[in-house]
C-alpha cells in the first residue's frame, strides 16, 4: 500500500465510524496495520491533522479518551452532541469505542 493509499485508508476509516462512537488513533493504525505494512498511532495522527477535516475528527481519539489537542472545545462539543458516553471530562473508551469487526 502507497503512503496515499494509506491516507485514503485512513480517512475512510474514520468516516465509518458511527455517530455517538470512537476510536482511538492505536486502534485505528491496527485494523490497518496487515493491510498497510504500518502500524503507527502517530502517522495516524499527522494523517488526521493535515487531511482530517472533511471527516468526522472528533471522533478519534487517543487511548485513555481525550480528545485532539488543540481542538478540545469543538471535539467535545460535537461529542456530546452526538450522545458519545463520558466519564470525568473523557470519552468512556470502554462504552464509546467502536471496532469495524464488530460493526452488524
Amino acid at each position: 500500500m502507497t503512503p496515499e493509499e494509506y491516507v485514503e485508508e485512513v480517512l475512510a476509516l474514520v468516516e465509518r465510524i458511527p455517530s455517538g462512537r470512537v476510536m482511538s488513533y492505536g486502534a485505528i493504525a491496527d485494523y490497518l496495520a496487515d493491510r498497510s505494512g504500518r502500524s503507527s498511532a502517530r502517522l495516524v495522527g499527522s494523517i488526521m491533522a493535515k487531511y482530517g477535516g472533511p471527516v468526522p475528527w472528533h471522533r478519534v481519539v487517543n487511548n485513555a479518551g481525550r480528545v485532539v489537542p488543540g481542538h478540545e472545545l469543538e471535539a467535545m462539543a460535537r461529542l456530546i452532541a452526538e450522545a458519545t458516553p463520558m466519564r470525568n471530562g473523557r470519552v468512556d473508551m470502554r462504552h464509546a469505542a467502536w471496532s469495524p469487526d464488530l460493526a452488524g
